[in-house]
């Protein structure tokens, strides 16, 4: 805490008007580039956690937040499915068959996860039916032998609604003319499009029984997939539903499956946080060369304090209070206009394409259209703190120079 003569004397440094007006062009340079590198810092790292905001929603949307699979069949599904709708923390759940195959077209072919669904279940699970660009999941029956297919995957294999696929399956059947891979012909009912290439070129659908008659588990399900109350805890809830299911299931959850995704994403906006952070680094360490420049300036004074009695302690005081008080305004400053700018970013930018004509994201490559911004309070204070601790950090050579002044020889020429 500084004593209050410190603290008046260094706040009058702050606004008295200087002599050399270098000094104060310099200590304004520094402000505003504190202010300029906490708004870049929270308008980028608000621009990222809105665009994983997006990615995670349209992963989540169509992936599960856990899903308990048993290879051989859970022939029960039904009962589980109900078992574990009652529990409180999840939402929905939904049976499925996953068949890893290939999809062949005159003449082309692409690899493809397809997964069994009930129409009337998957609503609980996933956001399928509001991805859907042509046809309806309604239309999947049972014995029908129909498909949905991605919209890249379509295109791939040059099909559209109404057209024939043929389904290869990793089932084998005996044949006069040897072991061959089990075929099966599908029509393609509807076509539906998330975002991420990964569902949109290699994913499609059909209903539970016809996948289940592929895989020759009769009236079994591969699995049950499950929405909870919070994916954040997902880990959490999926190990204690194995546990409540004595390891009866395999148990995953979406952190497992996209890990190395996420952890990507994690990665990428903490590189860039440090990245950017030197920008607030080299504005705060400006202040060290404009105290430097006010301590030789204020020379006469601080021997005129020291003959006073003013301590070391106190002359310390004085300059630090003087170079925090540039970065705390620097600081406030870039916050204000940072959290003002991630919030309105997406107005900003799209003013911006409107009066110049020009799209900074094209629907067809980003599958969005609009910059997604995401301000979060734990990131703000975070650089908000960081800065000012930067800023206090870099007064402590300029005021300890200023401590160790002599007064006999700072007033030999005075």
């Amino acid at each position: 805490m500084f004593r209050p003569f410190s603290l008046f004397v260094g706040l009058r440094y702050t606004r008295a008007r200087r002599r050399n007006h270098f000094i104060s062009f310099i200590s304004m340079i520094s402000m505003l580039g504190i202010t300029l590198g906490i708004i870049a810092l929270i308008v980028v790292l608000s621009v990222m956690n809105g665009f994983h905001k997006e990615i995670q929603e349209r992963i989540l949307g169509m992936a599960s937040h856990a899903t308990l699979s048993d290879p051989s069949g859970i022939s029960d599904w039904q009962g589980l499915v109900d078992e574990l709708s009652q529990r409180p923390d999840v939402l929905g759940a939904a049976p499925f068959v996953e068949i890893q195959s290939m999809l062949m077209h005159a003449g082309r072919t692409n690899a493809a996860l397809l997964r069994g669904i009930l129409p009337a279940q998957e609503d609980a699970v996933s956001d399928l039916r509001d991805d859907m660009i042509a046809g309806s999941v309604d239309s999947l029956a049972p014995g029908a032998f129909n498909i949905i297919l991605g919209r890249e995957l379509a295109a791939v294999l040059g099909v559209g609604v109404g057209d024939k696929v043929t389904v290869v399956t990793p089932q084998l059947n005996a044949t006069p003319v040897g072991v061959m891979p089990r075929l099966k012909a599908f029509t393609v009912i509807g076509l539906f499009e998330v975002g991420m290439s990964d569902y949109d070129r290699g994913a499609g659908f059909m209903h539970m029984e016809d996948a289940a008659r592929l895989m020759r588990l009769g009236d079994a399900a591969e699995g049950v997939r499950l929405k909870l109350t919070d994916m954040w805890e997902a880990p959490m809830i999926a190990r204690e539903i194995q546990y409540s299911l004595d390891g009866l299931y395999r148990v995953s959850d979406w952190t497992q499956v996209h890990r190395n995704f996420f952890a990507a994403l994690r990665t990428e906006k903490r590189m860039m946080s440090i990245i950017l952070f030197l920008i607030v680094a080299v504005a705060a360490f400006n202040i060290v060369s404009t105290l430097v420049m006010v301590v030789t300036d204020k020379r006469a004074d601080i021997a005129v304090l020291r003959t006073l009695g003013a301590s070391p302690g106190r002359i310390m005081a004085i300059f630090m209070v003087q170079g925090t008080a540039i970065g705390v305004f620097g600081t406030l400053m870039g916050v204000v206009g940072g959290v003002l700018l991630g919030w309105n970013v997406e107005a900003i930018v799209a003013s911006i394409e409107g009066l110049f004509d020009v799209h900074f994201l094209d629907p067809s490559i980003y599958y969005i259209s609009v910059l997604p911004s995401d301000v979060r309070a734990a990131d703000v204070v975070r650089i908000a703190a960081g800065a000012f601790l930067m800023t206090v950090l870099a007064t402590l050579y300029p005021a300890w120079r200023a401590a160790r002044t002599d007064p006999a020889e700072a007033l030999r020429y005075e």
